[in-house]
């Protein structure tokens, strides 16, 4: 990232250049490089690029370029950190890393209070937030299009029932698991299948014969069917 922040400033600087769009005087504009990132797993990449070559003995030290740019790693503040900046910026972190679903509807009424007097950043968020709740592979959901942030909340309230049974159903199969493993070694892929395929109902039946049973196929095989 370093490098390609690197390749990038130069460049918008040959594009100023190029249209005549520099300082008065000819010279360049400063620029400030932001990186924002948003992934699961704290940010450990350098944050400049001299730090990707090595020493070099000599005059060549001198010479090696420098560049860093500004990282704003949303893991790096917790949920009540952001709550307590009230702002924006710490909404869009704290919808896109939520709590937990029902969360998100604390937020959306925040955005709601204070986007009232902007319908065009109104509309925006909404749009965003459905998309960013429709790519999240593990809330596993679908919402009509929506440009509404009361809308959108409501809509949302109704399906707050529909995660937390997925969720309960996520937790207990991977208990399951957990379990089967432990009892009978390790577990067969086709097992694995018919358990992510199961409904909340029946883990809870294998659950309840995990200690009982002497087999893997007493469980398993005989429930199934």
């Amino acid at each position: 990232m370093a490098l390609r922040m690197m390749v990038y400033r130069g460049l918008l600087y040959q594009d100023l250049v190029k249209r005549g769009e520099v300082l008065a005087d000819g010279r360049l504009p400063p620029v400030l490089p932001i990186v924002l990132y948003n992934g699961s797993q704290r940010w450990s990449a350098v944050t400049d690029v001299f730090d990707l070559i090595p020493p070099v003995p000599g005059l060549v030290e001198q010479f090696k370029p420098r560049l860093k740019y500004l990282l704003i790693d949303e893991n790096a503040w917790t949920d009540s950190e952001l709550a307590s900046l009230k702002n924006l910026v710490a909404a869009v972190f704290r919808i896109e890393h939520p709590a937990s679903p029902a969360a998100i509807g604390g937020l959306l009424s925040l955005l709601d209070e204070w986007l009232t007097e902007r319908p065009d950043l109104r509309r925006m968020f909404a749009l965003w937030i459905r998309a960013t709740l429709m790519r999240k592979a593990e809330y596993r959901i679908v919402l009509p299009q929506i440009d509404d942030l009361q809308e959108l909340n409501v809509m949302l309230a109704e399906r707050l029932e529909e995660w937390a049974h997925a969720y309960k159903a996520e937790g207990e199969a991977l208990a399951l698991q957990k379990l089967l493993k432990k009892r009978f070694g390790a577990v067969p892929s086709d097992v694995l299948a018919k358990i992510s395929a199961a409904s909340l109902e029946q883990i809870d039946a294998w659950l309840d014969q995990v200690l009982d049973a002497e087999s893997l196929d007493d469980i398993i095989g005989t429930t199934a069917g």
